[in-house]
């Protein structure tokens, strides 16, 4: 969050990866403007993503970075690979893209990231209207494919971001007791991962007492805990987030929720068994359904049991407001270098609470958990 993370043979292979889908789209230019996608190809790392950037990729030549012009000093200190265009704020960032473009694409066919977070359907519109092509693409996706495969420069991101995760949930675990200030677990939570390494994670963390557990996206109050707590929590080490989670009960756990930890255990190790190279996503998820439906409760559904992480930024740690999740109904293929945060969630069954999540990476003979928090019972 202070400097560039990448080295320039890393961000070399990135930009050939998307030049050669450009080229296999038959795109002269693409204009991004995901901050997940402007970071990945230049590794600009700043707070600064609140504004409009846009990054001017040809299939030729240099790649050109517009922004505000307030942030020239950062980008002269972060950006090695990009030429950079600043404008006052008086203008917008499609005015300069406009002007800078003008005579240059008559004939061409250029990619626009319609759904990018980073873009307005008004920037887009204008864009769209007052410069010259052929035809315009929507390439919403297309860097999202390319980084689904992490690199081992990336893995290494990931194995420290998931570092950071666990000391994080630790420091919360060793926090919580029967009439802990909710406030208080989650800054003992945020010191532990930042004195380990973290940077502010693109989403969460989520600390919450249980019942609140089937709520998804909340999190700590001003209240005191009694009840069991549900965490999940993300290191982020240069922008890649590593999330886990986890359930700690508060002077015991009822048989009903033992049992189910000991269900949510086996239906994660079996998540972890179906996530191989070459498989599709529903085959993951059917792994884990099958272990839910031999325990009498074929009626219990998730919308999926994971989804793949790596850069993220506010207010997501899955890369955007795109979830590329391991569903029943999807038929991504699973390769070699892809991370997840693997997750077995089990709220609202009748039968008991429990919930386990860690973040896996794939191997080329088979999955490995980053995180090595044990899943509990916790008892505090």
């Amino acid at each position: 969050m202070h400097c560039n993370p990448f080295t320039d043979p890393e961000l070399a292979r990135r930009l050939a990866a998307t030049r050669d889908e450009m080229a296999r789209r038959n795109l002269d230019l693409i204009l991004l403007s995901a901050p997940e996608h402007v970071f990945y190809l230049t590794g600009l790392d700043h707070w600064g993503y609140f504004a409009p950037h846009v990054l001017m990729v040809p299939s030729q030549g240099d790649l050109v970075l517009v922004t505000r012009a307030m942030e020239h000093v950062v980008i002269r200190n972060q950006v090695r690979n990009a030429t950079f265009i600043g404008h006052t704020d008086s203008q917008t960032a499609a005015d300069v893209i406009i002007k800078h473009l003008a005579g240059k694409t008559t004939g061409q066919a250029i990619g626009i990231e319609a759904l990018s977070a980073g873009l307005s359907y008004g920037m887009g519109t204008t864009l769209k209207e007052h410069i010259d092509a052929d035809i315009w693409h929507d390439i919403t996706g297309m860097l999202d494919e390319i980084r689904l495969v992490k690199s081992p420069e990336e893995q290494v991101f990931m194995r420290q971001a998931a570092h950071a995760a666990d000391a994080g949930t630790q420091a919360a675990i060793e926090a919580i007791h029967d009439g802990a200030r909710e406030a208080d677990v989650a800054a003992e939570c945020l010191a532990a991962m930042t004195r380990a390494g973290s940077t502010p994670p693109g989403f969460g963390p989520f600390l919450r007492p249980a019942h609140r557990m089937a709520e998804e996206h909340t999190s700590w109050g001003d209240g005191q805990h009694h009840e069991a707590v549900f965490l999940e929590v993300a290191g982020c080490v240069a922008r890649y987030n590593a999330p886990m989670g986890r359930l700690v009960n508060i002077g015991g756990i009822s048989d009903e929720d033992a049992q189910m930890a000991e269900l949510c255990s086996r239906a994660f190790d079996a998540t972890l068994t179906a996530l191989k190279v070459g498989v599709t996503a529903k085959d993951v998820y059917n792994g884990w359904q099958a272990v839910v439906d031999d325990a009498g409760m074929p009626e219990y559904r998730r919308h999926h049991c994971g989804y793949l992480v790596g850069i993220g930024f506010p207010p997501s740690w899955t890369g955007g407001p795109r979830v590329t999740g391991l569903r029943h109904d999807s038929n991504l293929e699973m390769k070699a270098g892809m991370t997840f945060h693997l997750m077995s969630w089990f709220t609202e069954t009748g039968r008991g609470n429990y919930f386990v999540s860690n973040t896996v990476l794939l191997n080329p003979d088979g999955a490995q958990v980053l995180n090595n928090t044990p899943d509990g019972p916790h008892i505090a």
